[in-house]
């Protein structure tokens, strides 16, 4: 007998999204290999993003809008939302996406691939950068992995996130019975990252960029490089905003660690496990030495 695709959820946040929504879903029935279908959450918008959503869904029997109208104010509530509200039943892997990417046609087919390989449980990736004047540049997040480097970072760009189903059910019933979880971590990539490797779900950062990550002034994250970028980084750390994420998502999916996690002691005698590139090693430490971070 043939082998049927693997069947995908792919979680979809959107706020204001017409300018790009279209290419991004395109991209998303364009995969190969595996059969998809899209939830969307629409973050209440002024530019009529759930009105085209919604004509698109009445039409097309692989997307599903959520009940729309509420404002999250933010990427990462509306993932939660996302997370708490789709049912995963009859689904064998759950992945991301953001609404003004594209995704080129292999990117679902080699994540389930790896997965179902045992590779690992959930599957990450480098991405290709680009501007709107053609630039391109490669992003990588495929650093050697760290012990403790998911309490200090993300995976990279939650949108080439891909769970197969028992880690994503587990992340799912997390996130379902916290509480205020947006007013605790604003990153919801960060957070299943840390949940995944803390709970001893295998995860894999691929150095093979299958997605292009577009690059705009209404991006919330976006690429973090070069001289602004890193001025906003160090100014959030300043103000405690990086170590206040990290706090709280220890407290969330690790209490009882949360007490020495803590302690200047552990941060300095762990400080080669921190990050995963070495740049950013030298960074943080430096941060613990001087009492910045």
């Amino acid at each position: 007998m043939e082998k049927s695709n693997p069947q995908i959820a792919v979680l979809l946040a959107a706020y204001n999204g017409m300018e790009w929504i279209e290419e991004q879903i395109s991209s998303i029935f364009a995969q190969k290999n595996v059969g998809v279908t899209i939830f969307v959450s629409v973050d209440r918008s002024t530019d009529g993003t759930e009105l085209w959503i919604e004509r698109l869904a009445k039409t097309t029997k692989n997307v599903v809008l959520l009940p729309y109208g509420e404002r999250f104010g933010g990427a990462g509530a509306n993932f939660y939302r996302l997370i708490r509200d789709v049912d995963f039943t009859g689904f064998d892997y759950i992945a991301f996406s953001d609404q003004d990417d594209i995704w080129l046609d292999e990117k679902l087919d080699r994540a389930c691939s790896l997965i179902s390989s045992n590779v690992c449980d959930v599957y990450s990736s480098d991405v290709i950068a680009f501007w709107s004047d053609g630039k391109q540049q490669l992003i990588k997040k495929s650093y050697p992995q760290k012990k403790y480097d998911y309490f200090f970072e993300a995976a990279g760009p939650g949108c080439t996130y891909v769970f197969n189903i028992r880690s994503a059910l587990a992340f799912q019933t997390f996130v379902k019975k916290t509480n205020n979880l947006s007013e605790c971590v604003s990153l919801h990539d960060w957070l299943a990252y840390a949940f995944c490797r803390q709970n001893g779900f295998a995860w894999f950062i691929d150095n093979q960029p299958l997605m292009l990550y577009r690059q705009h002034e209404n991006n919330q994250v976006g690429i973090n490089d070069g001289i602004q970028a890193y001025k906003k980084r160090f100014n959030l750390v300043r103000q405690r905003w990086y170590r206040n994420q990290v706090n709280s998502i220890v407290e969330l999916i690790s209490p009882t660690f949360s007490l020495r996690f803590k302690s200047y002691f552990f941060r300095i005698s762990n400080s080669l496990f921190v990050r995963r590139r070495l740049r950013d090693r030298v960074m943080l430490i430096a941060m613990f030495i001087f009492g910045i971070y």
